[in-house]
């Protein structure tokens, strides 16, 4: 479609009127494909050309009409409208979905640049909540789909490694500690004594001076508070590995903010020589003007802040990576920080600090509070993928209880589906979680989507061998076509996923694909057509699993090929 759209704009183009790179950023898609693939709205001209834009569109229709590339010019008030022509866009799309497979979709946009994206950061010695699973699903669909188009990713998890927490828990452990504890249940095991710390201190307020003394120690690399701050380190990265195992989540690096404890000194030492410190009541401030507050580097006592560590992560990250684009797929409450983060760096002289990106996200909420166990008031996302894998069993052993591996597809349901309920919503709207919803196979769910795949696999092992064969002149019912546009559309999906930073994008296009042909299936019968129609048909459903299964692939969640 990304072709067509090009070779539209260079017809419209010939006319005379406008030219060819600005009349492919006008085309769209009409909002109901019965009016064709594309359509040119003639507003622009209108002021142009001071002429009403329907009389445009209807002179821009007589003049396009006739193209070989055209089955149909239309105009429909100030549009024109164009419909391609069906026997070749069936020999084209289905040439290029079967010939390039798992590469379709796939462009060089990128061309090897560097994209540094910063996702997930849950913190360390405490439980992977359900809160950290917006940054991490959207952070890994989008390190996917930029990859897709060309362009070399650096995932990077931001650990919260580093703070008085630490001292805390260094001070909780020495009084209530067990190494053995520590072992079989690590993460667990430091939050029950992170809780007790604080629950404690209420009542004996000294253990918060404690603390602080024991986070020293750790700065200033006390062999006994670094050894058990390492050891909690590892423990905890141990746990999140497993986690992000299962959500099929890779990072290139795992630089925390202990990682930069280095590099501080000398991001100050930079803004210390630009004038751009100022002491605001004992603590070091960078003045951002009227628009926004100052950004804090250093408090009263000379502690630096996340913002100190963030300023350095980042200058730190383009020497490193000299990256195109750095995003940071954090929740929408840390806008402000960004801003100034931003801000600070622009002041510093950097011209690559518009090259970093903030990619908000809103809250995820649950329906019902009692549907996991609550630990020191957090849900765990653990938690939550084991109640969807074990929902989503309990579904195929009423629906196929002879079907084999069960454990295994159980497995891809389950965390398919917690995973698409939160990407395929806008990630700026908050997440209203509904276990009904999110495992309704006949809803907007992955489960209705991992379905129609399965369904497709279904068909195509009963029917083989098979003449594979593009036939285009054979495809005339409405349903045909629509999947025929549609499939022509995934490409469009991915690139803009990729222009938003939105996975949802590309989430409801496979909603839309998945819906069609299931109209499909269920008005074109497949295996009992007649040889040449049978044969088209099979070509058209083998078409959609692939793109079904790339663009699922995309977002991190499996296609099974039985349910």
């Amino acid at each position: 479609m990304e072709q067509y759209r090009k070779t539209i704009a260079g017809a419209i183009a010939e006319t005379g009127v406008i030219d060819p790179a600005e009349a492919e950023l006008l085309l769209e898609f009409p909002p109901d494909a019965s009016m064709g693939d594309f359509a040119f709205p003639c507003f622009t001209l209108a002021r142009r050309l001071k002429q009403p834009p329907h009389s445009i569109a209807e002179t821009l229709a007589a003049k396009l009409d006739g193209v070989h590339l055209f089955s149909k010019v239309t105009s429909v008030g100030p549009y024109v409208n164009f419909t391609i022509s069906r026997p070749l866009l069936a020999q084209e799309v289905l040439s290029s979905v079967l010939g390039e497979e798992v590469e379709y979709g796939h462009s060089d946009t990128g061309n090897g640049k560097v994209v540094v994206i910063d996702f997930s950061s849950p913190n360390i010695a405490k439980p992977f909540s359900v809160g950290h699973l917006r940054s991490t699903v959207i952070g890994g669909a989008l390190g996917r789909i930029y990859k897709s188009q060309g362009y070399e990713v650096v995932g990077i998890n931001h650990l919260g490694d580093w703070g008085t927490q630490f001292g805390k828990l260094i001070a909780a452990f020495k009084r209530w500690g067990s190494r053995e504890q520590l072992r079989a249940q690590p993460v667990s095991h430091l939050l029950e004594i992170y809780v007790k710390f604080h629950r404690e201190a209420e009542k004996e307020p000294a253990l918060e001076e404690e603390g602080r003394l024991w986070f020293k120690r750790l700065e200033e690399g006390n062999e006994d508070a670094r050894l058990l701050w390492e050891q909690f380190r590892d423990l905890s990265l141990e746990e999140f590995r497993r986690i992000y195992s299962l959500l099929s989540v890779e990072f290139e690096h795992f630089h925390g903010e202990s990682f930069y404890n280095d590099k501080l000194n000398e991001a100050i030492k930079v803004l210390e020589n630009k004038g751009l410190i100022k002491e605001s009541q004992g603590a070091l401030v960078v003045d951002l003007g009227e628009e926004m507050p100052p950004c804090m580097l250093k408090k009263q006592d000379g502690a630096t802040l996340y913002a100190t560590r963030e300023i350095a992560a980042a200058i730190y990250r383009y020497g490193q990576y000299q990256f195109e684009k750095m995003l940071y797929v954090v929740g929408a409450d840390q806008s402000l920080h960004f801003k100034q983060v931003f801000a600070v760096l622009e002041l510093m002289g950097f011209e690559w600090a518009e090259k970093c990106e903030h990619v908000p996200f809103g809250l995820i909420r649950f329906e019902d509070g009692k549907m996991s166990t609550r630990q020191g008031k957090v849900v765990l996302l653990e938690e939550v993928l084991n109640k969807a894998i074990d929902l989503s069993l309990d579904i195929i052993k009423q629906k196929n209880p002879g079907l084999e591996q069960k454990e295994k597809v159980a497995r891809q349901i389950g965390i398919g589906a917690v995973i698409f309920a939160d990407l395929a919503n806008d990630r700026i709207k908050d997440v209203e979680f509904e276990w009904e919803k999110v495992l309704d196979f006949s809803g907007d769910t992955a489960p209705y989507i991992q379905y129609a795949h399965a369904r497709i696999c279904s068909i195509l092992r009963k029917e083989q061998p098979w003449e594979k064969t593009v036939p285009g002149e054979i495809y005339s019912s409405p349903e045909e076509e629509r999947l025929l546009v549609s499939l022509s559309r995934f490409p469009a999906a991915v690139s803009r996923s990729l222009e938003l930073n939105k996975p949802s994008v590309l989430a409801r296009y496979l909603l839309d694909l998945a819906r069609d042909f299931n109209h499909f299936y269920h008005n074109c019968p497949v295996l009992q057509a007649e040889a040449g129609l049978r044969n088209a048909r099979l070509l058209l459903a083998m078409a959609v699993r692939v793109v079904l299964a790339r663009g699922l692939r995309l977002l991190g969640i499996a296609a099974p090929e039985e349910m």
